[in-house]
């Protein structure tokens, strides 16, 4: 599967107007979002072990993001910097999917993220890298790439794109 097909979409609203899902990827290098799974080991006095799996705590790193005047993104990203924002003002969603080689939704999730902007400068262009941790509330639905759109339920969307 080329990487193009895992898409990942972040309100640039940040739940303040009408959504505006952007596609992480044009501006960064790579995104990984790791899961971070919580294991808890135990041996107890009988020399057996235990192994418990809790669950996950993902987060992801956008390393490199390159501010664009008027973009919604970069803008939101700026105010988060300049205005110091924390709490449910850097809380928003992302829309994460997959689609198969043609560009047909295969599957769509979206999830509550807090976004923590680590720093903010660069050489030549101004970068603002940040972390995005997934605050749960995880729910499937369909997604459609042309109006960029998610809609809680089960079936996979029927639009297709190949845009990047």
């Amino acid at each position: 599967m080329e990487r193009k097909w895992l898409a990942h979409f972040i309100d640039a609203n940040f739940g303040k107007s009408e959504v505006t899902n952007y596609r992480l990827g044009k501006d960064i290098e790579e995104y990984n979002i790791e899961l971070n799974g919580e294991i808890e080991e135990k041996t107890n006095i009988l020399g057996e072990n235990s192994v418990v799996h809790k669950g996950y705590k993902p987060t992801a790193s956008v390393d490199t993001f390159y501010a664009k005047n008027g973009d919604t993104l970069s803008d939101k990203l700026m105010e988060i910097v300049n205005e110091r924002l924390k709490g449910d003002d850097v809380r928003t969603t992302v829309v994460d999917v997959i689609m198969d080689d043609s560009g047909k939704v295969v599957s769509a999730y979206r999830e509550e993220v807090v976004i923590d902007v680590k720093s903010i400068g660069g050489s030549t262009e101004v970068n603002i890298p940040f972390d995005i941790h997934y605050a749960g509330n995880r729910v499937k639905g369909t997604f459609d790439t042309t109006t960029k759109i998610f809609t809680v339920g089960t079936a996979a969307a029927a639009s297709t794109t190949t845009e990047e």
